[in-house]
């Protein structure tokens, strides 16, 4: 028995890197997994190939969440292809890319977040959970300064678990819970690369400041962990960067 058969996944921004790495974990601990991509339905179909390769259940979803139809589409799927929806993985974030508008960190760092989770509340039964992924770099920004070249966006991730737990007496009065996942820089993913790139040797500084960075898979593991560990509501699990700590959040 795994601890989520049954139960039904959505992980946002999981066709590569953690998002990936959760919904395989996920899908081995039983879940049904939603698999959202943006643009590169081969790199989603390869994930969902794997879990289905290990006899789990996924399905690939291309969608927009900076679009209501986007938002949409993944609530649908889940309940169309295995008709409940129990776990919302808000792991999709952004906003260094190049070409992208000029307030897209926010669209996406914000106010998809909270769009996604008001789409996904009424279709999830009590027990469920809601877990935000986000980093250090924007949980402490109010308070500890970062590189100014990822400064908008850790300012835009802030503003979504602001907004996230500003929903948290609603989530209460449907008996699902909100968990927070701030980790330090993490190794490989797109973020790190594109900061190490405006800002060459940012991850060499950061890994020496901090002592250790975790793995792409490391820090999915905590996360996953997260969707069923016996935590309140408004919890914030912190992964790495122990020289963060003691300083407000």
């Amino acid at each position: 028995m795994g601890l989520l058969d049954n139960k039904t996944a959505i992980v946002t921004g999981s066709s590569r890197g953690i998002g990936a790495e959760v919904a395989k974990i996920l899908a081995g601990e039983g879940a049904a997994v939603v698999v959202n991509y943006r643009q590169k339905a081969p790199r989603a179909n390869k994930v969902v190939g794997e879990i289905q390769a290990a006899g789990g259940r996924a399905v690939a979803v291309g969608a927009d969440l900076t679009t209501q139809e986007g938002v949409q589409s993944l609530v649908s799927a889940a309940m169309e292809e295995f008709g409940s929806l129990n776990v919302l993985v808000l792991n999709a974030s952004g906003g260094m890319e190049s070409g992208m508008e000029e307030d897209y960190a926010l669209k996406l760092n914000r106010d998809a977040q909270i769009n996604m989770l008001n789409a996904a509340v009424p279709l999830m039964p009590e027990g469920s959970r809601v877990v935000f992924v986000t980093s250090h770099q924007a949980h402490f920004v109010e308070t500890v300064p970062t590189m100014p070249e990822y400064e908008p966006v850790a300012r835009s991730k802030r503003a979504g678990e602001d907004a996230l737990r500003g929903l948290l007496p609603n989530l209460a009065e449907k008996g699902i819970s909100l968990v927070v996942v701030s980790g330090d820089m993490i190794e490989g993913t797109v973020t790190a690369t594109l900061l190490d790139r405006s800002n060459p040797g940012a991850i060499e500084a950061r890994r020496a400041e901090a002592g250790k960075l975790y793995s792409v898979e490391e820090f999915a593991a905590e996360v996953a962990k997260m969707v069923t560990a016996d935590v309140e509501s408004g919890h914030t699990e912190y992964v790495g960067g122990a020289d963060y700590f003691g300083k407000s959040a």
